[in-house]
């Protein structure tokens, strides 16, 4: 039962005395959005480099962004990379710790032979990704017209620093779509042949945070942030769920949702949701066993088994309603074409299904998403 926590877990009451505390200087470079850091710098400059995902490109990885970001801290002496943002800023700057020489697709071609030449601190300023915790970085390479994963030990960060407070002044959207991630990396994370008990009590725990917050939520009848102890709660379930699935994987809802965010650049929680709900009906179909997923479910959910489904998409739905795959100009043709691509490309992930899925099934679950 292989199961290991490789980064090391810390909090600070603020960025300012992170940047104390851990004695940031000039052999670091920080990766962020000038929207995340200035607020909290309050006027000061910053004790480091700094480098601004912004400037090189918007949306998620590409390995366009990326090129142009090792191109330009190539030759400094760095020792530290410190990534404070959410999944784009996190999936990026683990690919810094290889030193310079590089491009995205030699990293990608060559990631399970080069040395890890730089250590690596990230502080989550989202409450989803989970990157974190786990040692893949997801790029999307515009000539293959997909995201691809790399899955390597040296993307291990050193050390995780959670600083709560700096989920304050998310957008309600962006906590909803990245809150949702949390939960499918839980979701799928448990009903993959290679969950282990320890796994799983890493996934229950963060599914029942995130459904009892949106539980709480959901009777406020409100769309708005959780108070200051429902986002510590949903910010520790992200962790819980980035050190599930990075040691149980992440199934068909991640490898379908990829074409979809690569694409259509829809944000990659929200590309997941809108997934989640067929995937899961074709694994009923055709007979995955789902029973101790439902199980917890039924607990948290206060339902009865047979009622799992239809009460967490509804409450799903209430926090960000799911969008139809049609409104974004895919046809029948559309999915068919994805659904190769999926098969081609995601095999990484589709080996973490609960049963397999062959193309003609792929094809059918876009198609129950128009």
């Amino acid at each position: 039962m292989p199961f290991s926590i490789n980064t090391k877990l810390s909090d600070s009451p603020s960025l300012a005395e992170f940047l104390t505390n851990w004695n940031v200087g000039s052999s670091d470079l920080i990766v962020t959005n000038e929207y995340l850091l200035n607020p909290q710098l309050n006027g000061q400059k910053a004790p480091c480099d700094v480098l601004f995902q912004e400037h090189f490109g918007s949306g998620e990885p590409t390995d366009q962004i990326v090129d142009k970001m090792l191109s330009a801290i190539d030759g400094k002496p760095y020792e530290r990379i410190i990534a404070i943002g959410g999944g784009t800023v996190i999936d990026i700057a683990k690919l810094f710790v290889f030193g310079d020489g590089m491009t995205c697709e030699k990293i990608f071609a060559e990631g399970t032979q080069l040395p890890r030449k730089r250590k690596l601190i990230v502080i989550p300023t989202t409450c989803g990704t989970g990157s974190e915790m786990t040692m893949i970085s997801i790029v999307y390479f515009a000539q293959k017209g997909t995201k691809m994963g790399l899955a390597v030990p040296a993307l291990f960060a050193d050390e995780a620093v959670l600083i709560p407070n700096m989920l304050r002044t998310l957008p309600y959207e962006v906590f909803a779509a990245c809150s949702i991630d949390a939960l499918i990396h839980s979701v799928e994370s448990y009903v993959s042949p290679k969950a282990t008990p320890f796994s799983r009590a890493m996934g229950r725990d963060s599914v029942e945070r995130i459904v009892r917050g949106y539980m709480a939520l959901f009777a406020g009848g409100v769309r708005k942030l959780p108070d200051n102890e429902g986002m510590n709660s949903i910010l520790a379930a992200s962790v819980m769920g980035g050190i599930a699935f990075g040691n149980a994987g992440v199934g068909a809802v991640h490898a379908l949702s990829y074409p979809i965010g690569g694409t259509y650049h829809v944000p990659h929680g929200k590309a997941n949701y809108m997934m989640f709900k067929a995937v899961f009906s074709a694994y009923k179909k055709y007979g995955a066993d789902l029973s101790a997923l439902e199980e917890v479910l039924s607990d948290t959910l206060e339902c009865v088994r047979g009622e799992v489904w239809d009460k967490l998409f509804g409450l799903i739905d209430f926090i960000l309603p799911r969008q139809p795959i049609s409104q974004l100009g895919i046809d029948e043709a559309k999915c068919k074409e994805m659904a190769a691509s999926v098969i081609q490309n995601q095999q990484r992930l589709l080996v973490n299904n609960p049963i397999p899925l062959n193309v003609e099934q792929i094809a059918e679950i876009y198609m129950k998403c128009m």
